[in-house]
């Protein structure tokens, strides 16, 4: 598949196909990885949620299936400020919840972390020398970001405006996700906190292709050939699908998100901060329904979840998904139910036939 009217993301990451597996943490590991990267995509670890040591088991249980490239994928959050107030807060105006489900309210509130890349980290990334490096949230700081580079990786983040996109450009990103507001999981934003004013894949992607010079990888709201097609015709020199593989015997996601995900329409997406803190689209729930879908009220990222984290283990046993996060992007609606390999192959294939004609 040489006759893509855009080559430099083959190039840049040796791939054979334009298409990224999104980093989806908790719903993706090194199943997912594996047959993502023998397909001639570009596998993705989620790394966030994971230990040190899982990292290493995972990473290597991905060397020892395949000899593809490998993007390692971090968050760059600063850790918040202790606000045991804010905390509180949060915790009673969920109260009733507890009662109702039985669970102890006067119990420790479990800790909801994600961990921010870090000197460990890096230290990491050196030692496992992925091809690829993705951050959300921004970049690390320079040091580390520095650090990155000199192992060869190439670094990729996620952009959610023209002004970021033209940052991460600036501070040494390789390719740039232009990720738009349909897209599921945590917003990427991080030059500014107005989720209001937002952009689309269709209206964002041209105008950062416009706006720098490195590849752009489209995303948000891509579920199928022919999003595919439009991203590439808006400029695209490839595209990052998340949602569409949740529905592979691959991903690891939980029987009620499962069950949400088939029955649900795009139109059932909502941005949320209740369940970490930071906006993120996941199909609606009670919870989401009932107490935001944003909550002032929520502590900030990644705290906020952990008093939710009580209800979920009274409920998902029930088969309830009503106090977790349903992360689904806007494309929900475009189901295929396919192994991860063979998907990533089809839409490759349809893709390419649409966009030369044979």
């Amino acid at each position: 598949m040489s006759t893509w009217p855009d080559s430099r993301i083959l190039d840049l990451f040796g791939v054979t196909l334009p298409i990224l597996q999104a980093p989806m943490a908790g719903a993706s590991g090194s199943a997912m990885a594996i047959a993502v990267a023998n397909a001639g995509g570009l596998a993705s670890l989620p790394c966030a949620a994971l230990t040190l040591d899982q990292i290493r088991e995972e990473v290597a249980l991905i060397r020892q299936n395949t000899n593809a490239p490998l993007n390692l994928n971090f968050f760059c959050h600063q850790p918040p400020a202790a606000d045991p107030a804010r905390e509180a807060r949060w915790k009673d105006t969920l109260k009733d919840y507890y009662t109702e489900l039985g669970a102890d309210f006067e119990a420790p509130t479990p800790v909801s972390a994600r961990a921010p890349f870090d000197d460990a980290s890096c230290t990491l990334i050196e030692a496992l020398k992925p091809e690829i490096v993705s951050f959300h949230f921004g970049l690390p700081e320079q040091a580390l970001l520095d650090r990155v580079k000199a192992t060869g990786a190439k670094v990729i983040s996620s952009a959610t405006t023209v002004e970021e996109a033209v940052w991460l450009e600036q501070n040494g990103c390789d390719a740039i996700i232009a990720m738009g507001y349909e897209a599921g999981g945590h917003r990427g934003m991080f030059l500014s906190k107005d989720l209001y004013t937002q952009i689309g894949t269709l209206a964002l992607v041209p105008q950062v292709v416009d706006a720098v010079s490195v590849p752009v990888i489209a995303a948000g709201g891509i579920g199928d050939a022919r999003g595919i097609v439009a991203a590439f015709a808006l400029g695209a020199s490839a595209v990052q699908l998340g949602t569409v593989y949740l529905f592979c015997p691959e991903a690891k996601v939980t029987t009620p998100h499962y069950q949400a995900l088939r029955s649900a329409k795009g139109s059932q997406t909502a941005l949320t901060n209740i369940f970490t803190g930071r906006p993120a689209r996941g199909i609606v729930n009670r919870i989401m329904r009932e107490r935001g879908p944003i909550s002032d009220d929520a502590p900030a990222f990644p705290l906020a979840g952990g008093a939710l984290m009580p209800l979920r283990a009274k409920s998902e046993p029930q088969g309830s998904g009503d106090f977790m996060n349903l992360w689904a992007g806007q494309a929900v609606g475009l189901k295929h139910e396919l192994s991860a390999g063979v998907l990533t192959r089809l839409l490759a294939t349809q893709a390419l036939e649409k966009l030369t004609g044979h």
